[in-house]
């Protein structure tokens, strides 16, 4: 069992259109749901992180299509949760919440801070490898992630805090975006819902955010 996301910029050439808090697709986009396991991770930039997630997601595959074992990649979006330990460059709604509780400050990292991401919770992930544990299947792949249920950008997850804190928070923009870093990027559970229905989602992002600060 493996889980796994590749990251990469190929969000980036999706139509997408800037709004107030976030840079967003419309509802007609064929990818407005979220992306799914056939968007093509070729031919675009990636972080050496994410690269070498590519192996154990296809040799999590191989064992399975070629030898037989009941395997699984999850590919997961942000995956978080209460003792989760962010760091500046990954895990960013832990760290955005722990930072800007303490020092009420946060360096936002390129596209306005308007950039989107699903956001997962730990709980609601151990679900999925639980309702897969119960009925397997052999070298299977699915997107997994917060999806529409559950997503923001940085200058969302940021007003959620101000609100829920009742404080003010200085923000320093940087307008060149990470490497690899893409604008956008929502995950597509429908196939994972559909060979497994009972796995039900209870994290959005607003409580995501409630239990990090409680837990802060």
């Amino acid at each position: 069992m493996s889980t796994n996301k590749v990251y990469g910029d190929n969000p980036n050439k999706l139509k997408i259109n800037e709004k107030k808090t976030r840079f967003e697709l419309s509802l007609s986009n064929h990818y407005y749901k979220g992306i799914d396991e056939n968007f093509s991770i070729d031919n675009c930039t990636h972080s050496f992180f994410g690269v070498s997630k590519t192996y154990a997601d296809l040799i999590v595959q191989e064992y399975g299509k070629n030898v037989g074992l009941k395997t699984v990649s999850f590919r997961g979006g942000c995956i978080t949760g209460p003792n989760h330990s962010g760091a500046k460059l990954h895990g960013f709604l832990s760290y955005l919440v722990k930072l800007t509780s303490t020092k009420k400050k946060y360096t936002i990292i390129g596209y306005k801070g308007k950039q989107v991401r699903d956001n997962l919770h730990s709980s609601d992930l151990v679900n999925c490898f639980w309702e897969f544990y119960k009925k397997p299947k052999r070298g299977e792949v699915y997107n997994i992630g917060g999806g529409r249920f559950s997503s923001c950008s940085i200058i969302e997850a940021l007003n959620e805090v101000e609100t829920q804190l009742k404080i003010n928070i200085k923000k320093k923009f940087i307008k060149q975006n990470r490497v690899g870093d893409h604008i956008w990027y929502i995950t597509n559970n429908n196939k994972f819902k559909k060979d497994y229905p009972n796995w039900k989602q209870v994290y959005n992002t607003k409580k995501i955010i409630t239990e990090l600060i409680d837990n802060n």
